[in-house]
């Protein structure tokens, strides 16, 4: 693994001593099949044992398509342990080009993107092992997704984030009320799903609450720049992400390190 980031947490000297130290996590790019593999096998055990995805591409344990091998992919590993309990990856649009487009144009129209559409980076299979859902997972792949995106000199991002229809849209619902009256205007980026989820019918009124990475989303400084689409293998509604770098939140600019000078086309 090409190391990009890590966190060495201490122990809060006011807990109790349980006689287990916190974990040293790292994050950096998978560099060989056997980090691939354990990324896939980490993907297979979230999606389809936790969520119920189906997908046609997995088997034997491990999720995989046909983007895969055009992709980076990141990961955060206990450096103790060795095990993966985190991924995330990118897809450049060099690489796209390779692979005949954007893995988000099976579920969206980008043409309305316009003349970003071929500077955007793409992210997606994002997950975490369920033993680090409280928020340091992600907050380190975002530190090495923001770090690789600083070195490769890159302004764009954009992803799909799925909320789960288990509940028969209610947080969808939720979500819909929250970024509804933020949807691009006139001249700003869109997208246009090609199997809409009929968001006039998530009229729910019931309490919930906005998935973290959405939330987290939002607070970076991302925009959901369209309507969402149906996902039927998760069965989801997924919401398109567009982030620009330069209009992200100042606090987790300096967080992630992201005024340091950029080095151009040092990944491409």
């Amino acid at each position: 693994m090409l190391e990009l980031a890590r966190i060495n947490p201490t122990r809060n000297a006011a807990e109790p001593w349980t006689g287990t130290a916190p974990k040293v996590l790292a994050v950096g790019l998978a560099r060989t099949a056997e980090e691939i593999e354990q990324i896939q096998r980490l993907r297979y055990d979230v999606f389809t044992e936790d969520m119920g995805a189906v997908f046609p591409d997995a088997h034997d344990g491990i999720e995989q398509d046909r983007f895969d091998p055009y992709c980076e992919h990141l990961m955060v590993r206990e450096l103790d342990t060795d095990r993966v309990v985190g991924t995330y990856r990118i897809l450049t649009p060099e690489k796209a080009r390779e692979a005949g487009g954007y893995y988000s144009q099976s579920e969206f129209d980008l043409s309305g993107l316009g003349a970003i559409r071929d500077e955007i980076v793409e992210v997606g299979r994002s997950c975490t092992h369920a033993d680090y859902r409280g928020g340091a997972v992600i907050m380190l792949l975002w530190s090495g997704l923001a770090e690789y995106l600083r070195r490769g000199g890159y302004e764009y991002v954009l992803g799909c984030a799925s909320v789960s229809l288990r509940d028969d849209g209610v947080t969808a619902a939720e979500v819909w009320r929250t970024v509804a009256k933020h949807m691009p205007q006139g001249d700003d980026p869109r997208v246009v799903p090609l199997h809409r989820y009929p968001v006039e019918k998530l009229n729910s009124t019931l309490p919930a609450r906005v998935p973290p990475l959405i939330k987290g989303y939002l607070k970076l400084g991302a925009k959901v720049c369209g309507e969402p689409a149906w996902d039927p293998d998760f069965n989801a509604a997924d919401f398109p992400v567009l982030l620009k770098m330069g209009r992200m939140d100042e606090r987790y600019r300096r967080h992630f390190g992201l005024d340091q000078p950029a080095v151009a086309n040092s990944q491409r």
